[in-house]
């Protein structure tokens, strides 16, 4: 017998017996308010109740409830766990402030790469890829190319590295920082390798 005729046995059978035990049932309710009632072991539910079309509108309606209640419980768990998603999500960004923002001083590039280093084998990569974002600038203000200023953004950084001949090294880590920083765009280790690789770039020229 093949996995498909047993399958379709196997829910015809028990569905037979379910109709059994309820015709039996009914049969044993029906006897006690009246012992003359005509009964047998040949008793079934009337014929449309075995129909085809009804099981399948019995198991359609079956799932439609599953489904339902499974919406049910996950609604109820995120208006529960909410708070704690949103909480969490404010350390990270509060945690990433503190590292990529200076209390007192300005650090170095190599304080930024140091940062980079220990936030990579710690595995994260987030703050990885920002700590090379900043000893990017730092760089470039070093080396008098482009001054920092508080008030420049990320699109005025890319008008200014146009003409440099890493241009598209300069690009990759900024575009990075905008993903991480103003989209949901996941930190990866690969992500991470690619902004090593743009910084070691950007390095060596």
């Amino acid at each position: 017998m093949s996995t498909g005729s047993y399958e379709k046995s196997n829910w015809a059978w028990q569905f037979q017996q379910w109709q059994k035990q309820v015709g039996e049932w009914w049969e044993l309710q029906l006897s006690r308010f009246s012992p003359d009632f005509p009964g047998g072991s040949d008793w079934s539910l009337p014929a449309w109740l075995s129909s085809p079309v009804l099981f399948f509108i019995a198991r359609v309606i079956f799932w439609v409830l599953i489904a339902l209640l499974v919406c049910w419980i996950a609604l109820q768990l995120m208006r529960r766990f909410s708070p704690y998603v949103y909480s969490w999500r404010n350390q990270l960004h509060q945690q990433s402030e503190k590292l990529t923002t200076t209390p007192d001083r300005t650090l170095s590039v190599a304080d930024w790469l140091a940062r980079s280093h220990n936030a990579q084998t710690q595995g994260n990569y987030r703050d990885a890829c920002l700590c090379l974002y900043r000893a990017m600038l730092q760089q470039l203000h070093d080396s008098g190319h482009v001054p920092q200023q508080p008030s420049r953004t990320d699109g005025e950084y890319l008008h200014l590295v146009q003409q440099f001949p890493q241009s598209s090294a300069y690009q990759r880590l900024l575009i990075t920082h905008q993903q991480l920083c103003f989209s949901q765009t996941p930190a990866s280790r690969s992500l991470f390798e690619e902004c090593q690789q743009a910084y070691q770039q950007i390095k060596q020229g």
